[in-house]
């Protein structure tokens, strides 16, 4: 019998379905992907969240998928065996079906630095490009601080009163994890941002003596599992286990909402960060990396 050639395409609406299937097995580094597909499915329209999608299948089966998003970054999920015979192939045929500049890999580390090794991006335009270590946590597992059972610091929703502090840390926190620039552009735009995660529910403010000590955040929620992310401690409020605690009364609002697993990353080089999730019952399954360039690329 002969063997069926392989099909390489831009996924549609209706291929939803397959393409989760697709990717639970690899979900501790799609969830981006996942997420994003969720919120907005498969028709490329340029409003957040979507993107072009291509993927490559053989006989029948998906093996291997790159998304070209809205914001111009690029999402790679090409497993072993196919990362070699499909991730170059696929994420040229996404740039070439979104006619978009490309701004970013973010992905398992190994295909985003093939990736950005095709690319060969000017240095001066790197805005960041870190190794990050990926955690998973059974929520079943999780380890809740002490200062969190016993009521020593609470945690809850921001509301609309809560902005300028957030905005605040928002800027702090691009500027310290992700290397953007000071300017009124940015600004704006975390500001914007964080009316959106207010509006959303989806990030939450620890309070020590009903001051506001940290805040964390969810970045990417299937009903299942969430991604933390936005973990920020202001700096006079460090070294306490605020950011510890936060995370862990996120965790425990999503247990409650169905979720029964966690997934994050953080820097290689961010020692404190690392102990503070094992601390929590995370355990390192991979790493992870993120390159986000000040201004895109046409390729």
């Amino acid at each position: 019998m002969q063997r069926a050639e392989p099909e390489v395409r831009v996924l549609v609406p209706g291929d939803e379905a397959v393409l989760e299937a697709f990717l639970m097995p690899h979900l501790a580094s799609s969830m981006f992907l996942l997420g994003n597909v969720r919120q907005a499915g498969l028709a490329d329209t340029g409003e957040r969240f979507t993107g072009t999608y291509v993927a490559a299948f053989e006989g029948g089966e998906m093996v291997g998928v790159v998304a070209h998003f809205w914001n111009g970054t690029l999402m790679p999920q090409v497993p072993a065996p196919w990362t070699e015979r499909y991730l170059d192939l696929l994420w040229r045929a996404a740039v070439r079906a979104s006619e978009r500049q490309v701004k970013g890999v973010i992905g398992p580390d190994d295909q985003a630095c093939a990736i950005k090794a095709a690319l060969r991006f000017p240095a001066e335009i790197v805005q960041m490009d870190h190794r990050e270590k990926l955690y998973v946590l059974d929520l079943t597992e999780l380890i809740v601080p002490e200062a969190l059972r016993s009521g020593e610091v609470t945690a809850r929703h921001p509301t609309p009163a809560d902005l300028e502090t957030l905005v605040r840390w928002g800027i702090g926190y691009g500027l310290e994890s992700i290397a953007a620039e000071n300017t009124p552009d940015y600004r704006a735009s975390v500001r914007a941002s964080q009316r959106r995660i207010i509006a959303d529910r989806t990030a939450w403010v620890l309070e020590a003596h009903g001051v506001p000590v940290a805040m964390t955040g969810f970045n990417a929620i299937l009903t299942e599992v969430v991604q933390v992310g936005g973990v920020y401690t202001p700096p006079e409020s460090r070294s306490r286990g605020y950011a510890r605690c936060a995370v862990a009364a996120s965790l425990l609002d999503a247990q409650e909402t169905g979720a029964t697993r966690a997934i994050l990353f953080t820097g290689e080089q961010n020692i404190a960060a690392q102990k503070a999730y094992t601390a929590l019952g995370f355990r390192q399954v991979g790493h992870f990396r993120l390159c986000l360039l000040r201004e895109g690329v046409v390729v």
